[in-house]
């Protein structure tokens, strides 16, 4: 027999309201992160993989930051333009450039700035070359290391973003990729706030909608393809809370700037992270069978937080689940039940609980009359 009893923490409460109160967003696919707890907040589809577009660029971005950490490249080295750089990202190709031109060679630093600035596909695959020696092994690489980071929903077939069936990662993954380049690599990541940049004699301009509309804004990356639509990976920071907004599937830029800065000022000002119990709670008590107790206490592994929009504060629901009642006898320290806590906007998430003392067996005279209670009583 499954047992479930509901717990009532300081801050939850039920109410039918909870589900009108869900915030919504007209992007295929979003996520909101909370940077210092990695808690997802809004999530709609974000674990679903999806076509990055040239948000797949962080990935690269992040790829040439460690080899530049590790010595492999320095921002002054010069790096040779291939034919494959300038014919499939230059501006022959009519994508995203930073019209760099056959055979001439580009200092690193100028090649991030043109990446993360400009979104040159030429930038990428000059970089993608001088890692891994060509397009298609830094690619393995950026998906080999994306596993090792726990990005499990991220596959990459280029270093661009452009469009091919391998070529996916979920809103969820890119806010937490987003999340590494920012702690890992804070030197670095001052430039995602740079407006423009000037190469070759061409002037660009950063594509992220949101650097001229919000000043709490300072990175990341847009994208854009005809199978993704527009997307953008955003992070903003105020009062010394920072989020991460991810979101894909817009239908124009209008669009794309519009949901940015809503999804942004509702990240900032309406979600929050609520700390239900702390490792170590005593959060209720399960039946004991056959033991010298009636009841072990249950205690906490980990502690419970769950990131929410404040509407949804007061709609929590905490829920003890175990097989019971639990034969004893039971060790301290033993895992016999499990703390389920849901609500509007958030999947369940699911706690280990322990029991908090030792019960032991009932005696041989003890189970006898258990037993002839069970009979005699229709149990």
């Amino acid at each position: 027999m499954l047992v479930r009893a509901f717990i009532l923490f300081c801050l939850i409460c039920f109410t039918p309201l909870a589900q009108a109160q869900e915030f919504q967003t007209t992007a295929s696919h979003a996520v909101i992160l909370d940077y210092e707890t990695g808690e997802i907040l809004f999530n709609h589809n974000g674990e679903e993989p999806m076509p990055p577009a040239s948000m797949s660029k962080l990935m690269t971005i992040l790829m040439a930051f460690e080899a530049i950490d590790r010595g492999a490249l320095s921002l002054d080295d010069e790096l040779p333009v291939s034919e494959h750089a300038w014919r499939t990202g230059g501006a022959a190709s009519g994508s995203s450039t930073m019209f760099l031109e056959v055979n001439s060679r580009v200092r690193v630093e100028d090649l991030l700035r043109g990446i993360i600035i400009q979104s040159g596909n030429d930038a990428c695959i000059v970089i993608a070359e001088a890692i891994s020696g060509s397009e298609a092994a830094f690619a393995a690489d950026m998906t080999a290391r994306a596993h090792e980071l726990g990005l499990s929903s991220a596959s990459f077939a280029n270093s661009t973003g452009w469009p091919h069936p391998d070529q996916v990662i979920s809103a969820a993954d890119l806010a937490r990729l987003a999340a590494i380049i920012i702690r890992d690599h804070a030197d670095f990541y001052e430039i995602y706030s740079e407006r423009e940049f000037t190469y070759n004699g061409i002037r660009q301009f950063n594509r992220n909608p949101l650097l001229a509309t919000m000043n709490e804004v300072d990175g990341l990356k847009t994208g854009h393809t005809q199978d993704s639509g527009y997307g953008l990976v955003a992070s903003g920071e105020r009062d010394g809370v920072r989020r991460i907004v991810v979101y894909n599937g817009m239908e124009s830029e209008r669009a794309r700037a519009n949901e940015g800065e809503r999804l942004m000022r509702a990240a900032l000002a309406d979600f929050e992270v609520v700390d239900l119990a702390v490792a170590g709670a005593i959060v209720g008590e399960a039946d004991v069978f056959l033991g010298q107790a009636e009841t072990v206490s249950l205690r906490l592994n980990d502690d419970v937080q769950v990131g929410i929009h404040t509407r949804s504060r007061d709609v929590l629901r905490a829920e003890v689940v175990y097989p019971g009642p639990i034969a004893a006898p039971i060790a301290e320290g033993d895992v016999v039940a499990r703390l389920e806590v849901s609500g509007p906007g958030i999947d369940t998430r699911s706690y280990d609980l322990e029991a908090a003392e030792d019960i032991a067996k009932q005696g041989m005279v003890g189970r006898a009359l258990a037993g002839l209670g069970s009979l005699f009583g229709g149990n």
